[in-house]
């Protein structure tokens, strides 16, 4: 399903095996107008666990963009190049057209897996890329729980004479992305990302496994070109992805070594693009990873591009501000699905997602529908 928002009209196309089929939709305006209403009730923390205001802007949005293809859905994988603010929005969370009483049992993941793509002529290029190359020996790569501040307890001890602005001064980039994202400085800790981590990495034997916590979760870990043996590569940490300066784009590493010295704690766009990966799959555990800058023609230019230019074959991103706890209960479900039920990446989302909307605490979409896997379907 390939869409075109435009200022007069919109369309979609869908393509199966057989046909190909355009239809016309609403112009860009009320396709946005509904997709931000619907975002915004999502993750606002006023309505987000209300089941009818979310159903209601869910329906409204399912309206003008899915509505018109319903037919043609049935139980089928759908494969989603979105266009401008579709980037944005989880279409696991959208409602299946024409049900008679919105709820949370017509959730469009109910009925498909649901894969995302930057552009149509992304996935030619991936194939392209992988088709002759050997996979990786080993299994999982975990980066997690860096240390981002001077108050931070893993750091007492540590000779250091340094100050929180001599910190922010060593890491220009990433002051200057963070202002511009509205996150504030120091990042904080994300206590849930070493649980994530450690229980992610109890479904493998430790001799299939790397796993960097704090200092080792570092930007120079991450580029020595280790990664490019490991079949799975996790981030757990801050990510910010800057739609208006992609280039602002990455994700946040250890900015102190282990003996109380300053480093490089930003993993940039840039350094991403450069990584060497034969990954099936980067999974970003962090904060509006999936975002980027709209590039007419090109699709999202962001942290998804620059992995699957790096080597990755698919990515797992995040679309908003993500629950820190209910994070690590999808991730821990997500790898289980994988590595233990032998899932394909999509369908382990997918039923990881399923799973955590059945439990009370987490059945608004806010806490699973935030994650979208990009990339290679098969």
């Amino acid at each position: 399903m390939e869409y075109s928002l435009g200022e007069k009209q919109s369309y979609l196309w869908v393509v199966t095996t057989t046909e190909i089929t355009s239809y016309e939709l609403p112009k860009r305006a009320d396709i946005e107008t509904a997709a931000r209403n619907f975002r915004d009730t999502v993750t606002n923390p006023r309505y987000r666990d209300l089941p009818k205001r979310v159903a209601e802007a869910s329906a409204n949005l399912s309206e003008l963009i899915l509505q018109p293809a319903a037919a043609q859905l049935g139980n089928k994988r759908l494969l989603i190049v979105p266009d401008g603010v579709l980037h944005y929005t989880p279409f696991a969370a959208l409602s299946l057209p024409k049900a008679a009483q919105p709820n949370a049992n017509n959730f469009l993941i109910f009925q498909h897996e649901i894969i995302t793509l930057p552009s149509a002529s992304t996935l030619a290029i991936l194939r392209q890329n992988y088709a002759d190359r050997k996979p990786p020996t080993q299994t999982l790569a975990i980066l997690a729980d860096p240390v981002f501040s001077l108050d931070d307890e893993r750091i007492k001890g540590k000779i250091t004479q340094t100050t929180t602005e001599k910190l922010e001064s060593n890491n220009l980039g990433l002051s200057r992305s963070l202002r511009t994202s509205d996150l504030g400085w120091p990042p904080a800790r994300l206590p849930f990302t070493r649980q994530e981590a450690q229980t992610i990495l109890g479904l493998l034997p430790p001799v299939s496994s790397s796993q960097k916590f704090d200092f080792d979760a570092s930007r120079t870990t991450a580029t020595d070109g280790s990664l490019a043996n490991y079949q799975i590569v996790h981030f757990a940490t801050h990510g910010i992805a800057n739609s208006q300066n992609p280039e602002l784009s990455g994700i946040l590493m250890s900015m102190v070594d282990d003996k109380g010295n300053l480093v490089n704690g930003f993993l940039r766009l840039t350094d991403i693009f450069n990584l060497k990966l034969a990954a099936n799959l980067v999974v970003l555990s962090a904060c509006q990873t999936g975002l980027g800058q709209n590039i007419q023609g090109e699709g999202m230019v962001g942290l998804t591009r620059g992995f699957m230019y790096a080597g990755a074959q698919r990515v797992g991103v995040s679309l908003w501000n993500v629950d820190d706890e209910g994070t690590s209960v999808l991730m821990q479900k997500f790898y289980q699905k994988m590595l233990q039920e032998k899932l394909a990446p999509a369908a382990a989302l997918r039923a990881a997602q399923m799973e955590l909307m059945s439990q009370e605490k987490w059945r608004s979409p806010y806490y699973w529908a935030a994650f979208t896997l990009q990339g290679e379907w098969k």
